[in-house]
């Protein structure tokens, strides 16, 4: 990783520049048995896409607040990268009232409905899936992305130290968030490239969302993130560790 680096959006560049290929998100559902493992191209890929489409289709703009409904998820990771691409804020958890966009998950729609501005509907199934019926009043994320470009230009600068992230009611600046997570990577056994942390936190806090993406991405190493961990049968967590080659736990 870059010294310069000054935004999640600056470490995803460099990541992508030193090493496309290597693994950078894999992500586990033990309630669905899915797996989905995501290289630093391809998760860079649907950054750009998801990114596109907040700056073209929903008119964003940078200082605006995005409200994310989502739990832990590679699809949530992709879109805090987004914001962070954009100059936005994403608002984990957050108020939809207070949100100029909301990207609601299946089981938050009711309460994202409060949104007055785009509401985006993620199913959250499967390889990317789609809803059979698209949520009245949402767009539907799987419909909207695929059609974004490959590559993503902000129109204006992102400043580093403007608002970037809002979790558990602390706001952080991209700069605040990059230098967090270098300061705490060592304590979260992310020792440098090629460390290996398996995270089944939720993304709610702060320290959930360092241990499931920002930590992994600012020392150059990866994530095995699980979502639905205490449905895991006996025995599951110690082969994963062993097959993902797991070199820190967070849970």
């Amino acid at each position: 990783m870059n010294a310069t680096d000054r935004t999640p959006a600056d470490l995803l560049n460099s990541a992508l520049a030193a090493d496309p290929g290597r693994p950078l998100v894999t992500f586990y559902d033990d309630a669905t048995g899915e797996r989905v493992e995501l290289s630093v191209a391809t998760f860079a890929n649907w950054v750009a896409k998801t990114a596109n489409l907040l700056q073209d289709e929903l008119s964003v703009e940078p200082g605006d607040r995005v409200a994310l409904l989502l739990p832990a998820h590679w699809q949530t990771a992709v879109w805090l990268l987004a914001c962070s691409s954009v100059g936005v804020v994403a608002d984990v958890a957050g108020d939809a009232r207070a949100a100029d966009v909301v990207v609601s998950g299946p089981d938050e729609l009711e309460a994202a409905r409060a949104c007055s501005g785009a509401r985006v509907a993620m199913a959250l199934r499967p390889l990317g899936g789609r809803f059979p019926q698209v949520p009245e009043g949402f767009v539907d994320y799987a419909v909207e992305v695929p059609g974004q470009g490959d590559r993503f230009v902000p129109y204006a600068p992102v400043d580093p130290d403007g608002p970037a992230l809002i979790v558990a009611g602390r706001e952080f600046s991209g700069a605040e968030v990059v230098e967090r997570a270098r300061a705490e990577a060592t304590g979260l056994g992310l020792t440098g490239p090629g460390s290996r942390i398996l995270s089944g936190l939720p993304y709610d806090t702060w320290e959930g969302l360092n241990a499931g993406l920002y930590g992994p991405l600012a020392t150059g190493g990866s994530v095995v993130l699980c979502r639905h961990l205490e449905q895991a049968g006996d025995g599951v967590l110690d082969k994963r560790v062993e097959s993902e080659r797991v070199t820190a736990i967070a849970r």
